[in-house]
């Protein structure tokens, strides 16, 4: 007998669960009028999960009307948030497919783990839902593409948590370095540093918490026992779930430095070099030393991460610079300031006002009230951050340590290289056509 996907919902049953795979019947997202509420449900209810879903309430026109996670007491801790702001509770579901079945649902949030990122992205848009993703975009380059085209077909209204493209401060940063002040830009470069790129040695794997629905956490992941190293807080650190500092602050970073050079395309090529040697000891998989050149016709951006200290160039322990014949123009969400060469160009320093996610947040319901695609930060904008942050894990990962992608032909030319492009998903989770 042929297993459905609403028979699953009836049934509850985790061994049909991956056999209800993507079923959806295709809807265009539908443009919501200014004058109704927004309707919106948050699929993962962990700490960015939460802190979307908050912003999204400061919005009087919006309100929350269910809530999904694998972890029972995430549910209720965030339910609880919700009951104080509004009067109605939002209902719990442990599957997202059960979300995306409902009518009243307008949009929702994806607040999982990057592995989970791609098939909740597409299945929503299926499902005719208007949807807001936490960075990075995707786990993968493959997955990235998926969900550019799943968009693209099911005209949905998309955006990305990459928060600075709304962020005043940002969008004067852009503005001068187009004014040419600084000169000929030669060098961008984007740096991380924080405390918690490593973990401490191996633990023991133990048993599932309590209310917890393992299984369905790891998803198209691997099968795994359960470890607290690789679940809430840290699976970020662990090629399954994501790519480290490389994917969670790059996408940020590398995002601004790419708008500013008007970088339009993948590089030239992209060369890797780290490994794990701030705590080789650490359980962690991802790389806590990292730096990583992408090559263009005039210019080179480079990528630098040190986990496990938290000081980097300029007094920033992330940032962005531009490196120009006139001045250095370094920046992070705090501020950004000018270094002049000798009196070339007058110093500059602007703060930022703390006020980007919000910002963001706000761009986005607007844009489904109007209809418009073109949000600040929309699945194409996502995607294309999330493939150079991918491209700079790759270069290490298979030992080839300089590659070029074709991202026409989707390939590097190279089987130890192409073989990061797609993940396997775990059978009976299925990759979106």
């Amino acid at each position: 007998m042929e297993i459905t996907r609403r028979t699953f919902l009836k049934s509850g049953s985790m061994l049909v669960a991956g056999a209800a795979i993507s079923s959806f019947v295709g809807a265009s997202a539908s443009r919501v009028a200014a004058s109704d509420n927004i309707n919106v449900a948050l699929i993962g209810c962990g700490g960015m999960g939460t802190v979307n879903l908050m912003a999204f309430l400061e919005n009087k026109n919006c309100r929350c009307v269910a809530l999904c996670d694998i972890d029972k007491d995430r549910l209720q801790k965030t339910a609880s948030r919700v009951a104080e702001i509004q009067s109605k509770k939002p209902d719990f579901y442990e599957d997202y497919r059960k979300i995306l079945d409902r009518k009243d649902v307008d949009a929702v949030i994806i607040g999982t783990p990057d592995h989970w990122h791609c098939l909740q992205f597409t299945d929503a848009c299926a499902a005719g839902k208007h949807v807001y993703v936490e960075k990075p975009a995707s786990n993968s380059i493959a997955e990235a593409d998926a969900m550019v085209a799943a968009a693209k077909r099911y005209n949905t209204i998309t955006q990305v948590g990459q928060q600075q493209r709304s962020g005043k401060s940002w969008i004067d940063m852009l503005d001068y370095i187009n004014t040419g002040q600084l000169g000929t830009i030669g060098h961008v470069h984007v740096w991380a540093n924080f405390l918690y790129g490593v973990l401490p040695p191996p633990i023991p794997d133990s048993a599932v918490p309590k209310d917890v629905n393992f299984d369905l956490w790891l998803g198209p992941a691997p099968v795994r026992n359960f470890n607290q190293q690789r679940f809430h807080g840290s699976w970020r650190l662990f090629w399954d779930y994501g790519g480290g500092l490389m994917t969670d602050w790059g996408v940020h970073l590398l995002d601004m430095g790419l708008l500013g050079m008007k970088v339009k395309t993948m590089p030239l090529a992209v060369t890797s070099a780290g490994g794990n040697f701030f705590s080789p000891d650490g359980a962690h998989e991802t790389f806590d030393t990292l730096s990583v050149s992408y090559q263009f016709d005039n210019f080179i951006m480079t990528w630098e991460n040190n986990c496990g200290i938290e000081s980097g160039p300029y007094g920033k322990n992330y940032g962005v610079l531009f490196k120009g014949t006139n001045g250095t123009l370094a920046a992070n969400r705090e501020d950004w300031q000018v270094y002049p060469e000798g009196e070339k160009i007058p110093a500059v320093t602007v703060y930022g006002d703390s006020q980007d996610h919000k910002k963001h947040v706000g761009n986005f319901l607007e844009c489904i009230k109007s209809g418009s695609r073109q949000t600040a930060c929309n699945i194409e904008n996502g995607a294309f951050c999330a493939k150079f942050a991918q491209l700079g894990n790759i270069a290490m990962r298979s030992g080839q340590f300089s590659l070029k992608y074709d991202d026409v032909k989707k390939t590097f030319g190279n089987d130890k290289a192409d073989k990061y492009l797609k993940p396997q998903y775990r059978v009976p989770w299925k990759f979106p056509n």
